[in-house]
C-alpha cells in the first residue's frame, strides 16, 4: 500500500474502506471526502489507471479485479477511463478543497478523475 496513513483504523476495515472509495471514484468521476482519505485513494486509483492502461495483458485486469469491488467498474476502467489517460504519465486526479465539514471541522475536499 502506498503511504502510511493509518486514517484511524485496523488494517483490514483501512484497506476495504480505500477499496469501495476508489471503487466509487471510478464509478462516479469524483468523490467528496476528507483530504487525508482523499490523498491515499489517490494513490491506488492512479495505479489502477496504469494498470488499465496495459488493456492487453490478462495479468492487469486479473490484478486490477483483485482490488476493485465491482467487475462493471474494472470493464469501466479498461474501456473507457484508462484509454483517456493513453498519453499521459500519472496525474490523474485532482484534488480540490472545500473548506471544513460542519460537525467535527475536518478539512473536506473532492477528488475527482481529470
Amino acid at each position: 500500500m502506498p503511504g502510511s496513513r493509518k486514517l484511524g483504523r485496523k488494517t483490514d476495515h483501512r484497506n476495504a474502506m480505500l477499496r469501495g472509495m476508489v471503487t466509487y471514484l471510478l464509478e462516479n468521476g469524483e468523490i467528496e471526502t476528507t483530504v487525508t482519505r482523499a490523498k491515499e485513494v489517490r494513490a491506488m486509483a492512479e495505479r489502477m489507471i496504469t494498470l488499465g492502461k496495459n488493456s492487453s495483458s490478462l495479468h492487469s485486469k486479473r490484478q486490477a479485479l483483485s482490488y476493485i469491488t465491482k467487475e462493471d467498474v474494472v470493464k469501466k476502467l479498461f474501456d473507457e477511463i484508462a484509454p483517456k489517460y493513453a498519453d499521459k504519465n500519472g496525474g490523474y486526479t485532482s484534488i480540490v478543497k472545500t473548506g471544513p465539514r460542519r460537525g467535527d471541522a475536518a478539512e473536506m475536499c473532492i477528488i475527482k478523475l481529470v
